[in-house]
């Protein structure tokens, strides 16, 4: 008998499975707060050089007929958002035509900072700390530090759960997500925001992977795919869910905190979880795994069954899994044979591609010319025809094909985009919003994907 089967002997998909699929679920959603949270608490308003009145204020701004002019004028007739005029300039009140060319004229950086439009966004980062003009850089660097926060996190909290437990290191993800999502909040300026931003992405990662951990391994092989769908759900939820906070939380301090606070709450129920029984008898401790198993067992009302796991029908039934627990495991089994090198490699292309090109859509929603909320809204919706797509094409024809051709048409969207002129907008954003879609679906194949095809003792 293998764990599987003592797996359906406690009741299979039961009660205790599905409400501890659900659980784990539900912090999925702020994930996709986290991820995403800065296309607002990063948003980018309209802005323009703030006008030093001083000296000026007792003359007209029209005089004779003339207009006084502090800042050059774009190819759109607006003022420039970063240069202004050395010397107050004036033109004629009627004259439509194009003046003051910046390269005949002296200009300079704006010296009293800048006014922002601040119909649309109250407060951003960008407005707080002035991350325009020569320090809009900072704004995709808060970005890159999260992220290398999700990768920093993936290395150390991954390594970790294989020694101390996957319910370990979800309890600890869960408060330092909430600890760290607090503090960003209350950041005094942007280094600490980017610090605490850093510790945030690790805390993601810690989530992530522990809780698709724990979900495939308290479940049936035969609804791993429903589950692992589920979960997939959960992000896109969250994505329509971000879009909903940040239309009515302008302010970027309170939209942090207000995704930032429930984690505290997941803290606090996941003491309920049970640590992985495969990884309790792989980690050496096979007395923990029968309570364990005898706990799941009971919960799902199979009383006789949790009275006839004892320790010596487990060593008897995973003979085989705990042989496993014997020998030691490290990175190097990635690449250890040829069978393991192809899988690994084939693995990370994939996930670097899916990555690369999801983010780099949806971490940037105002390049796309309209309403931030509505892309946001529809950008989250379009995963749930792609994900129910991706969903039966895993059941009925395989994951192989399904990421296969979920990769090919997403990555056809995006380049045919460069082909297509800036004016068509509407056709721009169509395909990009398809692009999404099948990325989306290739992460929801991903995921699944890669914990079937490596054992699980290099998991």
């Amino acid at each position: 008998m293998a764990f599987a089967d003592l797996l359906e002997k406690t009741g299979g998909m039961g009660r205790f499975q599905i409400i501890h699929v659900i659980l784990l679920c539900i912090p999925i959603l702020l994930m996709a707060s986290h991820n995403l949270l800065q296309n607002f608490s990063a948003a980018i308003p309209s802005h323009k050089c703030k006008i030093n009145y001083t000296g000026i204020l007792n003359s007209s701004s029209v005089r004779d007929g003339w207009v006084r002019v502090l800042s050059p004028l774009d190819e759109n007739g607006r003022p420039e958002s970063c240069l202004e005029f050395v010397e107050e300039q004036w033109r004629m009140v009627d004259s439509n035509s194009t003046f003051y060319n910046v390269s005949s004229v002296q200009t300079r950086d704006c010296m009293s900072g800048w006014e922002y439009n601040r119909d649309e966004f109250s407060s951003t980062i960008i407005t707080e700390w002035d991350l325009v003009c020569g320090k809009k850089n900072r704004r995709q660097l808060a970005q890159s530090i999260y992220m290398s926060g999700v990768l920093v996190g993936a290395i150390i909290l991954g390594g970790l759960s294989d020694r101390y437990g996957r319910r370990a290191l979800l309890i600890w993800s869960y408060l330092q997500m909430a600890v760290s999502g607090i503090c960003t909040a209350f950041s005094p300026n942007y280094l600490s925001y980017c610090v605490f931003r850093f510790l945030l992405g690790m805390a993601l990662s810690g989530v992530g992977l522990n809780t698709t951990a724990l979900i495939v391994e308290w479940v049936p092989t035969k609804v791993r795919t429903i589950t692992g769908t589920l979960a997939g759900y959960s992000y896109t939820v969250g994505q329509l869910l971000l879009a909903g906070l940040a239309y009515g939380i302008r302010d970027w301090r309170w939209l942090q905190l207000s995704v930032s606070l429930p984690a505290f709450m997941f803290f606090l129920y996941s003491w309920w979880f049970s640590e992985s029984a495969r990884w309790l008898v792989l980690s050496g401790n096979p007395i923990k795994a029968v309570s364990e198993m005898k706990r799941v067992a009971k919960y799902n009302g199979k009383e006789e069954e949790a009275e006839s796991i004892t320790l010596e029908t487990l060593k008897a039934d995973m003979m085989k899994e705990m042989v496993c627990a014997k020998t030691s495991y490290s990175a190097i089994d990635l690449v250890r044979t040829s069978t393991m090198r192809r899988i690994s490699f084939a693995m990370s292309l994939v996930w670097f591609s899916t990555s690369f090109a999801y983010y780099g859509l949806a971490m940037d929603l105002q390049k796309f010319g309209v309403s931030i909320y509505l892309i946001q809204v529809i950008f989250g919706a379009v995963d749930f025809p792609a994900k129910l797509i991706s969903t039966t094409s895993m059941i009925y024809i395989g994951r192989r094909v399904t990421q296969f051709f979920s990769l090919l048409l997403g990555g056809l969207a995006i380049l045919a985009n460069i082909f297509i002129p800036n004016d068509l907008q509407t056709l721009r954003t169509s395909l990009a919003v398809f692009g999404k879609g099948c990325l989306a679906a290739s992460f929801s194949c991903i995921f699944l994907y890669t914990t079937e095809l490596y054992p699980t003792v290099i998991r």
